[in-house]
């Protein structure tokens, strides 16, 4: 019987986001891999896929029963290992989880971004924090990917087995990466773009977090000075209609496009000038990496995520949330100097290689490993104890 794997989150779309080179990873060292989730999505190197009624919000009903399945699923399989991604994938697993690690079962969980950190609202460090402190019990391995998370477990004293850092989930630089100008403008000429366009790019979804606002307002205030300047924004959510209302409102509509849901980003990056963010809480984005693997310099906002990735006169400018006048004015010394540009963009290029996804595939392969032969060990010297 070849040992097996259990991925968990709370929707499914997250592991053919994010994580399909593991499930391949783990298939190739001959092991079964299963996944449970919420949803339909066919993902491939998957042996088996349970569609679990896991919602995102804590307060569902619905999670009593998604939390019963998986018990279920947990307590039939005897798996080796448990991986666990998501706040309530993870919540939700953790706990029905517990008595298959008496047995042996080894339950790792992924925080891609605690909810409570520097800045964030009471309320977070009131509802999460326990939360995590408590399941912090049940994980044998906690593997954090920015380093307040990593320094906030250590230093709050997280009681799982371990406590890892690695770089994110990591970026596909063979995928994301730069092309020549001649690309570049034929590119911009297909979607009706100029050549000499300042073209600002987000990919977010439209949400409170995101905070797509501030950089409409942004863009009011560089629209004498960068009239060719083009905000790009694609993603969808409950704020998209606001967003576009705030953009007439500023006499910008003619400069922010909404693009919506996009499958091409791959395409559209490489053909921008600048990558912008504005969210207020982020754990390590994935949106800046493939922007800096595609060579481009970024003005982000001041958050734990954003800092670990951009450095000030480095590849790119790090503001704080509340600054419009400073972001724009750092739009404007990019917009002006296509030399600072290039140099900012050449240096996001190098910076990248420690996010890249063979950087993040390899710092996993290590954690699994270890896990693995120490899972041998034990398992010899339980048959030492028992027939020598």
């Amino acid at each position: 019987m070849p040992n097996k794997v259990l991925f968990c989150a709370t929707v499914d779309y997250h592991f053919k986001a994010f994580h399909l080179p593991i499930l391949k990873w783990f298939k190739e060292k001959g092991w079964e891999v299963h996944v449970a989730a919420s949803g339909e999505i066919e993902l491939p190197y998957v042996d088996q896929k349970f569609n679990i009624p896991i919602q995102r919000s804590p307060f569902q009903v619905k999670n009593v029963e998604a939390y019963q399945e998986l018990k279920a699923i947990i307590n039939k399989n005897d798996y080796k290992i448990i991986h666990c991604h998501t706040p309530m994938g993870s919540v939700l697993t953790r706990l029905a989880a517990k008595q298959a690690r008496k047995h042996g079962t080894k339950v790792f969980y992924t925080a891609h971004g605690f909810h409570f950190c520097k800045g964030a609202p009471i309320m977070n460090w009131m509802l999460y924090y326990p939360i995590e402190k408590v399941l912090a019990r049940y994980t044998d391995c906690l593997i954090t990917i920015n380093d307040e998370d990593y320094n906030l477990a250590i230093s709050h004293r997280f009681k799982a087995g371990e406590i890892e850092h690695v770089h994110g989930i990591g970026v596909d630089t063979e995928q994301f990466k730069p092309v020549s100008e001649e690309l570049k403008r034929i590119r911009r000429e297909n979607l009706g773009y100029q050549a000499d366009d300042f073209i600002l790019f987000y990919a977010a979804e439209f949400n409170k977090n995101k905070n797509q606002q501030f950089l409409i307002k942004v863009m009011a205030k560089i629209k004498d000075s960068i009239p060719n300047a083009r905000l790009l924004l694609t993603g969808e959510g409950v704020l998209q209609t606001s967003c576009s209302k705030l953009a007439t409102e500023l006499g910008v509509d003619h400069m922010v496009e909404f693009l919506g849901y996009r499958k091409d980003i791959v395409n559209l990056l490489p053909m921008c000038d600048i990558a912008v963010a504005s969210s207020l809480r982020e754990g390590l984005p994935v949106n800046i990496m493939e922007a800096m693997a595609c060579g481009l310099p970024v003005v982000a906002t001041k958050n734990r995520g954003h800092i670990q990735l951009v450095k000030n006169n480095e590849n790119g400018f790090i503001v704080n949330p509340e600054e419009v006048e400073l972001f724009s004015k750092r739009l404007k010394e990019l917009g002006t100097d296509k030399v600072l540009c290039k140099t900012l963009g050449k240096n996001s290029l190098r910076m990248v290689k420690q996010f890249s996804l063979l950087t993040v595939s390899m710092e996993l392969h290590s954690i699994y490993s270890r896990y693995m032969l120490r899972d041998i060990d034990e398992t010899k010297d339980q048959y030492n104890r028992a027939y020598i």
